[in-house]
């Protein structure tokens, strides 16, 4: 499952066009995509969240480290499922085609492969906090993907990549931001 998973984050970071094309023939099922892909994500998020706090701050604080990973998870997965939901909607509304909740779940998550990495590595290295920037890069996946996996026409390939792009982006970071304001327990 981990290799699989690993083939898949690497395809879609670094060949993105050839790996929509091969994920769209392949056409998952929710509870397929949620099992084998997504929730092993989160879980690796988390951890590596857990296991970056116990080795990056001077004093060892089980409690902090679990503050740490329950914020890593709640953002990103709220993140992701928000998305999901708002694209979802703006699916129908925006680009007047049916709902597919499915397939928005599918798209959404490899679309944010390299998000989710990225949680990943600056969990465990804080300290490279400007391969943020990185997350820009997700903006070209989704427009690999929206012509292919989406079916997006050549002339709305630019609002889609405008509307997806903004939308996965900042729904795990507006999350986070307000666990920050509204659980101080959670500043750290």
């Amino acid at each position: 499952m981990f290799k699989e998973l690993y083939s898949r984050l690497t395809g879609l970071i670094f060949k993105p066009a050839e790996t929509w094309a091969k994920l769209k023939q392949r056409e998952e099922e929710q509870e397929t995509f949620l099992s084998r892909y997504l929730y092993p994500l989160m879980g690796l998020i988390a951890l590596a969240a857990f296991v970056g706090v116990l080795f990056s701050r001077k004093e060892f604080s089980l409690e902090i480290a679990l503050k740490s990973a329950i914020k890593a998870l709640i953002s990103n997965m709220g993140g992701f499922f928000l998305a999901v939901y708002l694209m979802n909607e703006l699916w129908r509304s925006v680009f007047r085609r049916h709902k597919d909740r499915t397939l928005w779940y599918c798209f959404a998550g490899y679309a944010s492969a390299l998000m989710f990495v990225l949680s990943m590595v600056l969990a465990l290295l804080p300290e490279f906090f400007f391969f943020r920037a990185a997350v820009l890069y997700t903006a070209y996946m989704i427009w690999e993907g929206a012509p292919v996996y989406m079916q997006v026409d050549e002339k709305e390939r630019l609002k889609f990549t405008a509307c997806a792009s903004a939308v996965i982006i900042v729904m795990p970071q507006a999350i986070d931001y307000l666990l920050f304001l509204l659980m101080p327990g959670m500043r750290f």
